[in-house]
């Protein structure tokens, strides 16, 4: 049985960053399709990257994160589920660097598939876009109950040093 959760609202702008692998373009093309479908619907600004396979796909986010400013990432991308060891090894690898990722802190909707070309998998797109609304929804609830800590300021507040001595 799945729990639909309700779609996230957002108080601020939010904008989010499609890393997507540009292997196996067919079934891409409909994942990509679905998720800007979604996000635009929802009035999120978004942007793209493509990498050249889904290995590429977290390295590219971890750029994003320090280079830019994105509230959250969707990564997708399809590998080809054909019984070898290197796809598989790919799939897991490049499964696991997106968990990392979302360990560290970013909101990241994975979209990316191990699949079989005869079948559609087009609502993944939507289902990885909504994913990292909900986890830039949790991030924006909880970022803002921060209290200060010791000598760290609360999250709005900003201190300034003056007076003192110059060396």
């Amino acid at each position: 049985m799945t729990i639909a959760l309700e779609i996230p609202k957002f108080d601020k702008p939010v904008k989010v960053l499609l890393a997507v692998a540009a292997q196996h373009s067919d079934v891409v093309v409909s994942l990509v399709q679905t998720a800007t479908d979604c996000l635009d619907d929802l009035n999120v600004a978004w942007d793209r990257i493509d990498v050249p396979s889904a290995s590429e796909i977290a390295p590219s986010i971890g750029i994003a994160e320090r280079m830019a400013n994105f509230d959250g990432y969707v990564a997708l991308g399809a590998i080809l589920d054909d019984g070898l060891l290197h796809s598989e090894t790919e799939f897991r690898d490049a499964h696991h660097a997106l968990t990392l990722l979302g360990l560290q802190g970013l909101c990241v909707g994975n979209g990316l598939l191990a699949v079989n070309p005869n079948e559609n998998y087009a609502h993944k797109g939507k289902e990885a876009a909504l994913a990292a609304l909900h986890l830039i929804a949790l991030s924006r609830k909880w970022g803002a109950q921060r209290k200060g800590i010791g000598f760290k300021p609360s999250f709005d507040e900003y201190q300034i040093a003056s007076g003192g001595t110059t060396v």
